[in-house]
């Protein structure tokens, strides 16, 4: 090759003439094409085909929610009143607007619910975002039951379809607690009502009302979880109501449920969650009836946690009656160990002494070796018997046992 076949490679190509826009390629329209030969592939691949999301309009919904326009957007609500004779288990649910105030102040240690009038309860559960009570998390679905003038329980619901139409489901809550005289819920203490709180914040607007707050979380735990362990409602539901409520979500699947909703649009993701929802609130209610007068449903262990619960709050007497019935119906050594506490604190040392004697033969307890000590050492004054059981032992330190034994040998050389 000669220098000027050389010098021909190295020339560059004439330069094309200037692009016309009416000459540009259709870039979008290629684009378009190209995605939808790649989904061909892919499909052929997977075996089939990728189906378009489709968004379901509010006139199609299939959820039973009605739309309502409001003055801060579009709010879809669920109304649907239960029948007079409605149970869950063995519990009526309009037996909770004749509880008994009274002892559901004594059962939740506040006395701002003694007086209040049940009839008039909201009860109230959400489904959220997420499990933390953060200023992030969203209540997607208010749950409420009231009842009307003639105590029938209404269930209603309020669905946030669309997160800008939040403001509509706080307004509509507002109403509703407005117009409630005590509010009910399952841990609403320590969520619910933190979780709405700071929805008004983030949607400037006004604090919710404040009305006396019956948890029933707590209730639950104190009457129980000695039985129970962990107070989950739907466990309340089985095993103290006698009541199976077939099949059901796990709440920690509602936030994944509404999220795949939001990005779908796919209605029967969150069917579940609607039905969870307002099973929650009508076991509320059930609950608020039995522990309203719970003596003849309760189970003997949970009799004397009520005892227990009556005690701590200064109810005496009525303690004593509890802790009589649970024993009666074979609550056993916990029963008995209740009304040594009740006995001791209403100053009844000889029926004290006489329930330690039994539970000491029972059980190999050093606790109630101890207690049943200093019964014998400063209140029947016989030295002799509590040194025997000092030396069985009394789960003291060994100083504090040492000074025990060298006090009652004292007072039985005295003798």
């Amino acid at each position: 090759m000669d220098l000027r076949q050389k010098l021909a490679r190295l020339t560059p190509p004439p330069a094309a003439p200037p692009l016309r826009v009416a000459d540009a390629p259709p870039v979008a329209s290629e684009r378009a094409l190209t995605l939808a030969d790649l989904r061909a592939k892919i499909a052929e691949v997977m075996g089939k085909e990728f189906p378009e999301p489709r968004r379901a309009e509010p006139s199609d919904t299939l959820l039973p929610f009605a739309r309502e326009l409001r003055e801060r957007g579009t709010l879809y609500r669920r109304l649907e009143p239960l029948r007079a004779s409605h149970h869950v288990g063995r519990m009526p649910v309009d037996s909770a607007a004749a509880a008994s105030s009274e002892l559901l102040a004594l059962l939740a240690l506040d006395p701002k619910l003694s007086g209040c009038n049940f009839e008039r309860a909201l009860f109230l559960d959400t489904e959220t975002t997420g499990l933390g009570a953060g200023a992030g998390v969203v209540a997607f679905l208010v749950g409420m039951a009231w009842f009307d003038r003639e105590r029938k329980l209404h269930i209603e619901q309020l669905l946030v379809r669309k997160l800008v139409d939040e403001p509509a489901m706080i307004d509509r809550l507002r109403e509703c607690i407005e117009a409630a005289e005590v509010i009910v819920t399952y841990n609403g203490k320590t969520f619910d009502l933190p979780v709405l709180s700071a929805r008004c914040v983030m949607n400037r607007a006004p604090a919710l009302p404040e009305r006396p707050h019956l948890d029933l979380l707590h209730i639950a735990r104190r009457l129980h979880k000695q039985r129970l362990g962990q107070c989950r409602l739907i466990s309340l539901e089985r095993s103290v109501l006698g009541f199976e409520r077939g099949p059901d979500i796990e709440g920690a699947e509602c936030a994944a449920r509404y999220g795949h909703f939001l990005r779908t649009g796919d209605e029967a993701a969150l069917a579940g969650v609607v039905e969870h929802n307002a099973w929650d609130v009508v076991t509320m209610a059930a609950l608020v009836g039995l522990y309203g007068e719970p003596i003849d449903l309760l189970h003997p262990e949970d009799l004397v946690g009520l005892a227990r619960t009556l005690r701590r709050a200064g109810a005496l007497e009525r303690a004593e009656q509890v802790a009589d019935t649970a024993l009666s119906r074979g609550g056993g050594s916990l029963a008995r160990r209740a009304r040594v506490e009740i006995s001791k604190a209403r100053g009844d040392r000889a029926r004290a002494l006489t329930d330690l004697e039994t539970l000491v033969d029972e059980l190999d307890d050093p606790g109630l070796r101890l207690e049943l000590a200093k019964l014998y050492e400063h209140f029947v004054k016989t030295p002799l018997r509590a040194l025997e059981l000092v030396e069985r032992g009394t789960g003291e330190t060994e100083a504090a046992s040492q000074r025990r034994r060298a006090r009652l040998e004292k007072k039985l050389q005295k003798g």
